[in-house]
Order: C-alpha cells, then sequence, then structure tokens
C-alpha cells in the first residue's frame, strides 16, 4: 500500500493539486523511498555474505543434530574452507559437520580455539567455497545497519537485522577474562546464532556473534572482526594463541589516597601480587608478594583485569617494565613474560 501512494504521488504533474493523501507519502531517498532503500541494503548484504555462512552441527550426523535444534553457525573466511565460529559451540567435539546453504554436508576439523575469545577455526573438506572478508582495518559506527545470519535453533540461513547500538563492550569469558571490544546490537539473535557472522551492508564480517541477554530484547553481542582476524591468523600461523603470562596471582586493591598524592601515582586502584607460580616468570625477577604493580612499561594498570589486558598484548619474551609499589617506595622491575601454558 505504501509503495501504491508513493506512485500516484509520483504520477501526478500538477505540484499545486497535491491533495493531504500525497503529502503523507513516504519520503523519497534517491528516487527510492526509504523502506525500499533500507530493504535493498539488507538484501544486498544477504546476497554477499550468505553464501559464506554454514551450519555448525556436533556430536554425529547433521541430521540427529538437526533434530536437537542445531548446534551453531559459523562464517567461511577463505577459500580453502577455513571457517570461524564459537569455541562454546565445538568445545571437546571431535566430529563436527558443516552444511552449506546449498545443502553440501561436508566433514570439518577443529584447527585451533581460543576459549578467552570464544572463537574457534575450523577447516571444511571442501574447496573453492563463496567465502565473506573480514573488516578488520575499520570498527562499525553507532547507528550503522548490521545483519546477522545464522542458525538459530536449526533454521538455517536465517537473517535478522538491527543498527550497532555501542562499542567497546566487555564481556566475561566462561574462563574468567575479558573480551574486550565486543559490539553491541540489535539484530535478533537466537540459540544456534553462536559463532554465525555480523555484516555491514556490503556484506563485509564486522564480527562474529557470540552472546545475548536472555532477559533482554535487542541486545545481542558481537567480537569485533579485528580480534576474530588475530585469532585467525595466530593459529593458522602458529597452531595456537600464544599469550604472554606473568605467573602471579593477584588481586584488586585500593591504595591509600595519601600516598598516591605522596608518590603522585597515577591510578587510585591497583594490583597486589598475592601468589607466585613456581616456575613462573615472576619467580625469576624480584617481583614478590606483597607487591602491588600500579603500572606496565608507564601505563597504568588500575586492576587485574587491566594487568591481563597489557601483558598479553606483549610479545612472548619480550621485557616489561613494572612500576611496584613495595611498601612506601617505588620501584621499577623487569620481567619477561612466557607463553601461557
Amino acid at each position: 500500500m505504501l509503495k501504491a501512494v508513493a506512485n500516484n504521488a509520483e504520477l501526478n504533474l500538477d505540484p499545486g493539486s497535491r491533495d493531504a493523501d500525497s503529502a503523507a507519502a513516504p519520503r523519497q531517498v534517491g528516487g527510492v523511498d526509504a523502506l525500499d532503500a533500507y530493504s535493498q541494503a539488507v538484501v544486498g548484504a544477504v546476497e554477499h555474505a550468505g553464501p559464506a555462512v554454514v551450519s555448525v552441527y556436533v556430536g554425529g550426523t547433521d541430521e540427529a543434530a538437526r533434530e536437537r535444534g542445531g548446534a551453531g553457525s559459523g562464517v567461511v573466511v577463505t577459500p580453502d574452507g577455513y571457517l570461524l565460529t564459537n569455541e562454546h559451540v565445538v568445545q571437546r567435539s571431535s566430529v563436527v559437520r558443516v552444511v552449506f546453504v546449498d545443502g553440501r554436508s561436508v566433514a570439518a576439523t577443529v584447527v585451533g580455539s581460543d576459549p578467552s575469545t570464544d572463537l574457534a577455526v575450523l577447516r571444511a573438506q571442501a574447496a573453492a567455497l563463496p567465502y565473506a572478508t573480514l573488516l578488520e582495518a575499520r570498527a562499525p559506527r553507532v547507528g550503522q545497519l548490521v545483519v546477522a545470519v545464522g542458525n538459530p535453533f536449526g533454521f538455517e540461513s536465517t537473517v535478522s537485522a538491527g543498527v550497532v547500538s555501542a562499542l567497546g563492550r566487555s564481556l566475561r569469558s566462561r574462563y574468567g577474562r575479558l573480551i574486550e571490544g565486543i559490539v553491541q546490537h540489535t539484530a535478533a539473535l537466537n540459540p544456534g546464532n553462536s559463532g554465525g557472522p555480523l555484516v555491514d551492508a556490503r556484506g563485509r564480517v564486522v564480527g562474529i556473534n557470540t552472546a545475548i541477554i536472555p532477559a533482554a530484547q535487542g541486545i545481542g553481542f558481537a567480537v569485533p572482526a579485528a580480534t576474530a582476524q588475530w585469532i585467525l591468523t595466530e593459529i593458522l600461523t602458529q597452531g595456537r594463541v600464544r599469550r604472554a603470562y606473568l605467573g602471579i596471582s593477584g588481586r584488586d586493591r585500593p591504595l591509600d589516597r595519601r600516598l598516591v598524592r605522596a608518590l603522585d601515582l597515577p591510578v587510585m586502584r591497583a594490583v597486589e601480587v598475592m601468589a607466585r607460580d613456581a616456575e613462573g616468570p615472576a619467580t625469576q625477577s624480584d617481583l614478590r608478594v606483597g607487591d602491588v604493580i600500579v603500572a606496565v612499561d608507564g601505563v597504568p594498570v588500575d586492576g587485574i583485569d587491566a594487568l591481563y589486558r597489557h601483558v598479553s598484548r606483549r610479545p612472548v619474551g619480550s621485557p616489561l617494565g613494572l612500576q611496584v609499589l613495595r611498601r612506601t617506595q617505588l620501584l621499577r622491575i623487569e620481567i619477561i613474560p612466557r607463553e601461557l601454558p
């Protein structure tokens, strides 16, 4: 009906004779009404990215998994069959199958996974596949149209659209670490969407859908494409995701205001060292139990999550300079982190 009104308005050649009905016609955007422009954007995104989206089934045949509602989704990112999904979709699974939009069902192997970001890399036993591009160089904008494609409740190739609600959110993984830079969006997600792509209007992947808030509506979360690209590169080049660690247990600790002012400390909270691993890097340094870490290489550390973030981004074996408070004395301690076991 809206389209018919718009067409009638276009056929009225006398501007002075437009009545109230024609005045209420949808606004024109480049000769196409706004609803058509929105539809074309969604359709275009799905046409570009849709063929690269697969259903991921674990623990037996895909037919049996379908009866249970399916397992999850994935997106092919290279023509020779490498694809991304969520770690929680394939965890501890040795039997994995992926189903393409054309109905083909092929075996896949888990090449590597990273529980800290809830991402996994699979290799489908197929070649010359349609694939999607990871948009890692530029973050999406708040308010930007995004489209989720996936396999909710076993309904393959399901599409939902929304907008980016916020950037830079944080989620805590099942293993306790924060997943940072999360994209929050309003595209509807349901169980089974996990591991599927969140794409922009040009079909480029801006995130991998990973979580929802069950009691809420229109609040979904995706791991950003930049993180997904880093995980993909690490697994394909190193066989695993390499992260540096210090070999300590710590806790967040508020600092005495008088001490902060007297020593001109950059934070009001820091990380107190509670224990050292017997074989960890900290044991090979001058770092002691009871020391309070306030900065790493000059970057303030206001809690354990900030310390993990700074350390894990550093190359394994690259020396770190810790600014440490020991009683009332400010020290600089060098430590060489090793790869997280």
